[in-house]
């Protein structure tokens, strides 16, 4: 232990590409939050179920799921700075497309704006994420990426601010109480009205991110290509998937991925059971993306007397408990209890990571890096399914009682069931890391 409090966690030599490279954290972050209540916002403004109005989940982390290893092999075989600057491109056309969507009112045009952003974000974590790992010492990669990753909550906190500023507080279709009711002309206008609201934030968006792509274009990045490829891409495969610490690794970020965004998503349903506003719920986000700093922000610092595996396995255990109460204490607790879970969700996704790719070498952990960002597709599926749980007594969110609670809070037994493999998965981690210190 006090030969790795000696090895720095980022050495003089890299800070200016590692602050380079984490500013990119920020970015995906923004994208993230800001896109979370638009699940709530797509259902009161296109009536539609909460299933259907999932397909904003589906389309945003579908997207990852589509390029992450294509990315990942351009990247292989081209330099960082140019899958940056693609990255930052998908990104910009993405969020542009919402001006067309908004004037032709379609939903799945929507769906497709973010299914190109993603792409781009794609790009962005594929080359960002193995590159802050290999920044300096192997012993504290895992910390290294930890501390990048604390960046993430800053742009997603700006990005839900903006969100509930600039959003749900001029949906008017949010203010009106039997808006379904409403004479078609009057729907009609208010629809109009509203679409545009939504549009706004992500064309801006789109502006702000060409300009960063200009001033990453103009920018002297120390990135160079890879040292060549030593293994066929089918050899690398073989490898990965011979590797149980990797695979279980994917599988874990696959179930973290879909119980963060069914934590965030689900928010503002859970608040809707207890006769909250969309926009005072987005209050409680803004309060556990603050947990959620904090919470990555203390990982870190513990990483340095805790083993990966054990402070995830902690991390997750804490998350079980917190979700029980979600599920069952009914009212403003279980909110107190949902907003608890992101706390404990924090260290998760860079701390998964970091084990997964673990003793690699570069180039297999580029492929390797694809597998792990292809798992956000569990940001995709998790919550088209608990939509659907929800529905199960109709469009509302507590139509029905199970197990003496309404369906929303039935409903984050998904969440629960997925901590519960992770912390599985840092026991094994830990155990598997204790027999060979012995």
């Amino acid at each position: 232990m006090t030969q790795q409090e000696k090895v720095p966690v980022v050495s003089k030599k890299v800070v200016i590409p590692f602050l380079l490279i984490t500013s990119l954290f920020g970015l995906w972050g923004f994208a993230n939050a800001v896109t979370d209540p638009m699940v709530q916002a797509f259902k009161k403004v296109l009536e539609l179920s909460n299933s259907q109005a999932a397909w904003v989940q589906m389309a945003f982390y579908g997207g990852y799921f589509c390029m992450a290893l294509p990315a990942a092999l351009f990247v292989r075989k081209y330099s960082y700075k140019v899958g940056v600057l693609i990255g930052l491109g998908l990104y910009a056309v993405g969020a542009l497309l919402f001006y067309p969507a908004a004037i032709t009112e379609q939903f799945w045009f929507f769906c497709l704006g973010l299914y190109v952003l993603t792409f781009g974000l794609a790009f962005l974590e594929t080359t960002a994420n193995p590159y802050i790992l290999a920044m300096g010492d192997p012993r504290t990669a895992t910390q290294r990426l930890n501390l990048a990753q604390a960046f993430n909550p800053v742009g997603s906190i700006l990005g839900l601010l903006v969100a509930q500023q600039f959003v749900l507080q001029k949906l008017q279709s949010d203010d009106i109480a039997n808006y379904s009711a409403l004479e078609e002309a009057k729907k009609v206008l208010i629809r109009t009205s509203d679409l545009m609201v939504i549009r706004d934030p992500y064309v801006i968006l789109g502006l702000v991110i060409l300009a960063v792509l200009v001033l990453v274009s103009i920018s002297k990045m120390p990135q160079k290509k890879g040292d060549g490829i030593t293994d066929s891409l089918g050899e690398t495969f073989a490898k990965l998937k011979a590797n149980s610490t990797y695979t279980l690794g994917v599988s874990s970020q696959v179930l973290y991925v879909g119980a963060q965004i069914m934590c965030w998503t689900y928010i503002y349903q859970y608040a809707e059971a207890i006769g909250m506003s969309s926009d005072t719920a987005a209050n409680y986000q803004f309060i556990a993306f603050i947990l959620f700093f904090f919470g990555r922000a203390l990982g870190t610092y513990l990483l340095q007397f805790f083993p990966s595996g054990k402070l995830l396995m902690l991390y997750a255990l804490f998350a079980i408990f917190a979700t029980i109460g979600v599920i069952f204490i009914e009212g403003i607790f279980g909110l107190y209890c949902l907003v608890a879970i992101t706390l404990f969700m924090s260290i998760m996704f860079p701390t998964i990571y970091g084990i997964a790719l673990e003793g690699m070498s570069e180039e297999e952990s580029k492929i390797g890096a694809a597998g792990l960002v292809m798992a956000i597709v569990g940001g995709a599926l998790m919550p088209k399914l608990q939509g659907m749980l929800i529905d199960l007594g109709g469009f509302g969110v507590n139509d029905i009682k199970i197990l003496g609670v309404s369906e929303v809070n039935f409903s984050f037994m998904l969440p629960m069931l997925c901590f519960v493999f992770i912390a599985f998965y840092g026991f094994r981690v830990n155990k598997k890391a204790l027999v060979i210190i012995k």
